[in-house]
């Protein structure tokens, strides 16, 4: 089935059967106080090719060359030679038809087809009409065309945002699980009796790390479980050198973060936090108040310019963040009094971004 050739006999159609019904509305129009229906369908037969030609030029020409583009002085001027032109071939119209119709016994002329303001009126009447169902058309499918236009770039923004985040995703799995397996590593020269428990702890690690993270959201619950079996872990590798204190206020099933948020800042925590009088300090809270996270962690540093760049990691939770909850989340990071403390807050914790 050809639908452009089904459309286009549809469209053809849709003219005629209105240009049909203006005739008999010039039938109508002309034969107000008259009885001579000759004539008057002569006159209304004649006068609609005139007014066709007027519309479809006005339509397909003058609006979209000139009033569409915005060169109002031209159409304006070719606006004003059609309707001295028009009125012409109306003046034209009127005097054939009471010459071969009425051998110009003007007695019997119609009283609505003799006043030539009245024609010119009727004409540009049907024209205005068809020209502001077009504009109007044009305004619809143009606001059609924008519409889809900005659907399309939205989604690209999206997909684009999805893979940035996907690949950002991608990169925390060797960087945490680089510096998991080394803990493993010194802990199995140790020949460690806890082994067992190590690697219960790292398989729900690297589970959380390898598949969960694939989620656009995870439990909350599950994100502070995994950091409680992450400072496990470290604990057993810092033995008694290690000091630290996790605190958090009670948290609902149903709030939901998106995953590998706060983990890269406990191991950042481990990984560059100084040891002084022989322990490596650190403190971590977390509470939720109405839907809004706030997570802080600090650890001991006497480096200034340690925990200034903390590669991939830092920056990579900067571009989560941002993708995440934007314009719905604050990071701040100090560095004062040898200690080194990172502050989390998000607001609508829920109403995160599906990426």
């Amino acid at each position: 089935m050809n639908i452009p050739y089904i459309k286009k006999i549809r469209i053809i159609l849709l003219h005629l059967i209105f240009w049909i019904g203006v005739w008999f509305f010039f039938l109508y129009f002309f034969s107000y106080n008259s009885n001579d229906s000759t004539y008057v369908r002569w006159f209304s037969s004649i006068l609609l090719p005139l007014t066709i030609a007027i519309t479809y030029f006005t339509v397909y020409y003058l609006i979209p060359r000139y009033l569409l583009e915005k060169k109002y002085g031209k159409f304006a001027l070719y606006s004003f030679y059609m309707l001295v032109f028009s009125s012409y071939m109306i003046v034209l119209i009127i005097y054939g038809c009471l010459f071969l119709i009425l051998d110009y016994d003007a007695s019997n002329i119609p009283p609505m087809s003799k006043n030539f303001f009245s024609v010119l009126i009727l004409v540009y009447l049907v024209v205005g009409l068809v020209s502001f169902v077009s504009l109007l058309n044009h305004h619809f499918g143009t606001d059609k065309k924008n519409k889809e236009l900005q659907n399309k770039i939205l989604e690209t923004q999206l997909k684009i945002k999805e893979q940035e985040l996907h690949y950002l995703k991608m990169q925390i799995h060797p960087h945490f699980l680089f510096n998991t397996l080394n803990t493993i590593y010194g802990l199995a020269l140790k020949q460690s009796k806890e082994t067992p428990e190590i690697i219960l702890k790292l398989s729900n690690l690297l589970d959380y790390i390898l598949y969960q993270i694939n989620k656009p959201r995870v439990s909350l619950k599950e994100e502070i479980l995994h950091i409680t079996e992450y400072i496990e872990l470290e604990k057993i590798r810092f033995q008694d050198t290690l000091k630290i204190k996790l605190e958090t206020n009670e948290i609902y099933d149903e709030l939901e973060i998106a995953p590998m948020l706060m983990i890269p800042f406990v191991e950042n925590a481990f990984k560059h936090g100084s040891i002084v009088e022989g322990f490596l300090e650190i403190e971590i809270m977390v509470t939720v108040e109405r839907e809004q996270l706030n997570f802080k962690i600090k650890n001991r540093s006497i480096d200034d310019n340690k925990n200034e760049h903390h590669g991939i990691g830092l920056e990579n939770i900067r571009k989560r963040l941002e993708l995440n909850y934007e314009n719905k989340h604050e990071l701040l990071i100090d560095n004062n009094d040898n200690w080194y403390t990172v502050s989390l807050t998000i607001y609508n914790l829920n109403h995160i971004k599906n990426a």
